[in-house]
């Protein structure tokens, strides 16, 4: 079993369920994990625009552990597993990139952005390391 995408893989799932609860935990938790103001207050509105949102980002997060758990072995192989690990590695890597785009324009940096930056930046190194040790596995 390939620690590296198992790994990334449960990552994946956990962020799902962080979308999930924070559908759940409603405006204030829209804000706590960097949202925006405009999010919550349509979410304190009553617009289903925030939750639709992010019920659709987790559910690309809950895919996208699947895709990981599948190149580590733990369930069967998925369509297009080579392509889909080599997207999802490169997406998590560029949004652990655009940290250092913040660094230049500090005024937009926060402590969320650069947590989210360097988990998304260490979650796309062990995609792209899990996804280089199976390589040699997949047939095209």
């Amino acid at each position: 079993m390939n620690k590296y995408l198992l790994s990334g893989g449960t990552f994946s799932i956990l962020v799902a369920l962080l979308h999930v609860a924070i559908i759940l935990g409603g405006p204030d938790w829209y804000r706590f994990w960097g949202a925006g103001e405009q999010m919550a207050t349509l979410e304190e509105n009553g617009s289903l625009l925030p939750d639709l949102l992010t019920f659709f980002i987790a559910i690309i997060f809950f895919i996208w552990g699947l895709y990981a758990y599948s190149g580590a072995g733990l369930i069967r192989r998925l369509p297009l597993l080579k392509t889909a690990l080599v997207v999802i590695s490169s997406i998590y890597t560029i949004c652990g990139l655009l940290l250092f785009i913040d660094i230049f324009s500090p005024q937009h940096l926060t402590v969320f952005m650069l947590i989210t930056s360097i988990v998304s930046f260490i979650a796309g190194l062990a995609h792209f390391i899990g996804t280089k040790q199976i390589w040699v596995a997949f047939k095209n």
